[in-house]
């Protein structure tokens, strides 16, 4: 397979620093990460670190950068400098399979993005067999497991236009999940839900949470935040300004735009 550059010009970092050190690196690592759209600067200088089995929640207005930022670590989006490391590699370097790394994560969006000819096996499986290799049978046998896993065995042969919106956010999770991802990133997974299906998504994360699934997510959802998140990041103007324990970033924030916010969603 023919690779092209996701930069236009080859980075000047060393190789021993485009390798990383698996023993010693984080599972994902974020240094002065850059990304601008035109003349607007959506992210500057993110740095960030998540170990195994954390939840990492990102906070902040719409425009904050907080789905900007996961496009990036999921290479959907090209960042313009810094680098990002993912299991001891860096997976910024122009010559990165995108694809390859894309295959150890999962990605779940906030319009579901299930593919509206096939049913919800098929929506399950379809990375499985044409990414990963599968077999059907195979697929079939851990799609079921997974659809179990989330609470919609029943509803294998449904169509997505045959599910609330709450169900079909679980089969998008579920279509993430199967793959064993080394990390989980969730754009905004409950801002398309009627209030009263959020609750059951959460739920699930919560139980992602306590099996020891990584996650990094953005959210509005405070409560959920303080509960499961290991660690708080407001973004603001593309920055992270503040960072933390939950009881501390959304119990008694030190930064005033911090305050601020909390202080609007409150109202």
């Amino acid at each position: 397979m023919k690779l092209t550059p996701r930069r236009s010009s080859p980075s000047l970092r060393s190789a021993e620093q485009r390798r990383g050190d698996p023993e010693t690196s984080h599972l994902l690592s974020l240094g002065g990460v850059r990304k601008c759209f035109g003349d607007n600067v959506v992210l500057r200088d993110v740095d960030l670190t998540i170990e195994p089995g954390q939840c990492v929640v990102l906070i902040g207005a719409s425009g904050s950068g907080k789905s900007t930022l996961l496009r990036c670590v999921n290479l959907l989006e090209v960042v313009d400098d810094g680098v990002i490391t993912f299991e001891g590699r860096d997976i910024t370097h122009p010559w990165v399979d995108g694809d390859e790394v894309r295959s150890r994560m999962g990605m779940v969006f906030q319009a579901y993005n299930l593919f509206p000819h096939l049913d919800v096996m098929g929506n399950v499986t379809l990375a499985l067999r044409l990414v990963h290799g599968v077999g059907a049978e195979e697929a079939r046998s851990r799609g079921l497991a997974m659809l179990e896993r989330v609470g919609l065995a029943a509803k294998a042969h449904a169509r997505p236009d045959d599910l609330s919106g709450g169900q079909q956010q679980r089969v998008a999770i579920a279509r993430a999940l199967v793959t064993n991802p080394r990390l989980m990133l969730l754009d905004e997974v409950t801002s398309a839900l009627d209030p009263e299906l959020v609750g059951e998504v959460l739920d699930l994360l919560t139980d992602l949470k306590a099996e020891g699934v990584t996650m990094l997510l953005n959210t509005h959802e405070m409560g959920f935040a303080r509960d499961v998140a290991d660690e708080v990041c407001f973004l603001h103007d593309g920055r992270i300004h503040e960072r933390g324990r939950p009881e501390q970033v959304l119990g008694d924030p030190q930064e005033e735009r911090t305050r601020a916010f909390l202080s609007r969603l409150r109202t």
